[in-house]
């Protein structure tokens, strides 16, 4: 019968077809399940196959900074310079800017919300940073137009920026227009602009409006002082506007109207929902030994899914 035995075995899939696969799966089994499958698993884990795509937002929401950082330079070692995406919350540390700038060869997805980067750390990360496309720096409170001209001259192929804010965040400044000023010198192809509750008027949103010529869609939920009458909008028949009135929610670019009146508001997500459990023992096979081994990373696994309490939170499979 194993003659007539037509199906592939599992581990003698090709490394890339595995780690298709595996993208699939939660992070935690990815790490620690995975590789106690069969060696030839192990191998594709340590390698660049699963980890051209690493989103770790979610959990790193709820996770120390110390050990978040840690795993993303865990993981941004195994993709071997082949990092396309990389989402991580939080970071505190100017050393993990310039880590992931060292590794960003091919990265062209960049989400950095609610990290302490400075204006000094993105200027100099900013020239490692040009294959961007997409850069998400919400709720980054210690930036502002000196990081964001620094982006717009280097990132050249820059599409979609989100710079969206908390009105908790901004109540201690008086005016953001001058981001809004450099959004509009230095990202001319900037398709995709989100900048909910930034303080901005009118004048400079119209600047932005006149430079980013290729400008699809513009989110201008809670920019109280920015009236766009309908003469100014005859100027831009192609553009769509979110905003400024919030209504119900918003959740992203697929679900925009074409009346700024009924605009959406994005939900934020500020409490875990899970709670953790003990992790078992790490792995103690020789073979399973990296340059940047896990065992210093702290992972949990979670039952509860109504707990209210929750210290860590694992991304739910897709």
């Amino acid at each position: 019968m194993e003659e007539g035995n037509n199906y592939r075995k599992w581990d003698e899939l090709i490394p890339d077809a595995l780690g298709l696969i595996f993208k699939n799966l939660l992070l935690s089994e990815v790490l620690t399940v995975v590789p106690r499958v069969c060696k030839s698993w192990g191998r594709v884990v340590l390698g660049p196959y699963c980890w051209q795509e690493i989103d770790i937002e979610e959990w790193s929401k709820n996770c120390k900074p110390e050990i978040a950082e840690r795993m993303l330079q865990l993981l941004i070692s195994r993709s071997c310079g082949s990092l396309r995406k990389l989402c991580v919350c939080g970071l505190t540390s100017d050393d993990s800017i310039m880590f992931i700038a060292n590794h960003a060869r091919s990265l062209q997805t960049l989400c950095l919300p609610r990290s302490e980067i400075n204006d000094s750390i993105l200027e100099r990360a900013a020239p490692m940073l040009s294959s961007i496309t997409f850069l998400d720096l919400s709720s980054c409170t210690n930036i502002g137009a000196r990081a964001l001209e620094a982006i717009g001259k280097h990132c050249k192929s820059l599409t979609s920026l989100r710079r969206v804010m908390h009105p908790v965040e901004v109540d201690n400044k008086l005016s953001q227009d001058d981001e809004a000023l450099a959004i509009a010198a230095t990202m001319p192809r900037l398709k995709h602009l989100e900048i909910a509750y930034l303080l901005v008027d009118t004048s400079s949103v119209v600047k932005i409006l006149e430079n980013c010529k290729e400008l699809e869609l513009l989110d201008l939920r809670g920019c109280w002082n920015v009236n766009l009458d309908d003469e100014l909008m005859e100027r831009f028949p192609k553009l769509k506007v979110v905003g400024p009135i919030i209504m119900d929610c918003y959740d992203g670019w697929d679900n925009y109207s074409d009346n700024s009146g009924s605009s959406d508001y994005l939900a934020w997500d500020l409490a875990a929902d899970e709670v953790e459990d003990d992790y078992a023992e790490m792995l103690n096979d020789d073979f399973w030994e990296d340059e940047h081994p896990i065992d210093d990373v702290e992972l949990w696994f979670y039952d509860d899914f109504n707990a209210v309490d929750a210290g860590y939170d694992w991304p739910q499979s897709p």
